[in-house]
C-alpha cells in the first residue's frame, strides 16, 4: 500500500518515549512527518483535565496512541489493579478527548494477550470475544481490549474514525530490560549479557523451551504505521511476522548473538505458559502485500547492538 502522507497535518504520538512510541517517532522523523511526541513528563494521561489541556495546547489532526502501563507476566501478577485501572483510564481519557477536540483519525494498539487463552491457532481477529484471556495478564489485556469497544461505539454514534491494530510479540530497540517487567527477548538478552560479563558457566531458562511464538520486530511495525494512519483502513487486524519459532530456538539464537559460551539449563518446574500462540496475518497481508518481515536473527542482532550501545538509556 502506498503511503499518503499528510505533511501539513500534525500527528500526536502519546507514549513517545516508550518502546513502541520511540520506534514510531524514529520512522516519522525519517519520513519528515509533522509529529508531536508526548510522554508522561509532559502530561499525566490519567488526569482528564491534563488530557483535555494536551489536545487544546497541541491541536493535533491525527493521533497515534501508544501510552500504556505495560510489562511482563511477573509485573502483571504483582500489580493487577494498577495495570487494569491505569490502562482503562488512560485509554478512555485520550480516546474521548481526541473525539471531542476534532481529531480526524485515531490509531492505537492492543496486545495479542487480549485474545482468549484458548483461541485456536493461528489466531483470527474474529475470535477476540470467544473467551477469557490468560488469567495472569487479564487485568491489563482486558483493559486494553476495551479500545475495540471504544472504537466501535464512537464510530457508530459519532462517526469517529479510528483503527485498532494487534501486533504480535514485539521486540526491538527501546524495549524494557528490567527483569521484573520485561518480556522474553529483552529479558534473555540481559540475562545472557550479564552471564557473559560474569563468566557464568550456565544460565537458567524457564520451562521446557517447547512453546511456539510469533515475534514482530518493532521497526517493522513502525514502518507500516504511516500507511495505516493516513489511508482508509478500518479493519481490526493482527500485525505480525507470521514466522513461528520455539522459545528454545529463540534462546539459542540470543545466546549465539550475545556470545555466551556456557550451558543453558531448562528449569521444567517453571511454567511454559501457552504452548502455542500464533497470529493469522491474512488481513494484514491484504493491506500490506509488499511487507516482508525482518529475519528474526537479524532483528535480534540489531536489538542487542542497540542494547549494548545505549546502556545509559536502557530501562534496567
Amino acid at each position: 500500500m502506498k503511503i499518503k502522507i499528510m505533511n501539513n497535518k500534525k500527528v500526536l504520538i502519546t507514549g513517545a518515549s516508550g518502546f513502541v512510541g520511540s520506534n514510531i517517532c524514529d520512522e516519522f522523523a525519517k519520513l519528515e512527518i509533522n509529529f508531536i511526541p508526548v510522554s508522561s513528563k509532559d502530561y499525566d494521561l490519567i488526569d482528564r483535565v491534563q488530557v483535555d489541556k494536551m489536545f487544546i495546547d497541541l491541536k493535533p489532526d491525527y493521533v497515534v496512541h501508544c501510552a500504556a502501563l505495560s510489562g511482563g507476566i511477573l509485573a502483571n501478577k504483582s500489580y493487577p489493579a494498577d495495570y487494569c485501572y491505569q490502562n482503562l483510564t488512560i485509554n478512555t481519557n485520550v480516546f474521548d478527548s481526541a473525539y471531542k477536540n476534532g481529531v480526524s483519525r485515531f490509531l492505537t494498539f492492543i496486545g495479542g494477550c487480549s485474545y482468549p487463552a484458548k483461541a485456536p491457532n493461528p489466531i483470527l481477529e474474529d475470535s477476540m470475544w470467544d473467551g477469557y484471556p490468560q488469567k495472569e495478564s487479564a487485568p491489563y489485556s482486558v483493559a486494553k481490549k476495551m479500545m475495540l469497544v471504544l472504537s466501535e461505539s464512537y464510530r457508530i454514534q459519532y462517526g469517529f474514525d479510528s483503527l485498532v491494530c494487534i501486533p504480535g510479540n514485539l521486540f526491538g530497540p527501546y524495549d524494557n530490560y528490567n527483569l521484573q517487567a520485561s518480556h522474553v527477548i529483552p529479558a534473555l538478552i540481559r540475562k545472557f549479557w550479564e552471564a557473559k560479563n560474569n563468566n557464568a558457566k550456565f544460565i537458567e531458562a524457564w520451562g521446557s523451551g517447547m512453546p511456539v511464538r510469533d515475534f514482530m520486530f518493532s521497526k517493522d511495525l513502525a514502518k507500516v504505521v504511516p500507511s495505516l494512519l493516513f489511508n482508509d483502513v478500518n479493519e481490526v487486524m493482527n500485525i505480525s511476522s507470521g514466522s513461528p519459532t520455539t522459545i528454545k530456538n529463540l534462546t539459542e539464537i540470543i545466546s549465539k548473538i550475545v556470545g555466551f559460551e556456557g550451558e543453558i539449563v531448562w528449569d521444567k518446574s517453571k511454567p511454559d505458559g501457552q504452548m502455542k500462540k500464533l497470529f493469522s496475518i491474512e488481513k494484514f497481508k491484504k493491506h500490506q502485500p509488499e511487507f516482508f518481515p525482518t529475519n528474526l536473527e537479524v532483528g535480534i542482532k540489531e536489538t542487542y547492538e542497540w542494547f549494548v550501545n545505549n546502556l545509559d538509556k536502557v530501562r534496567l
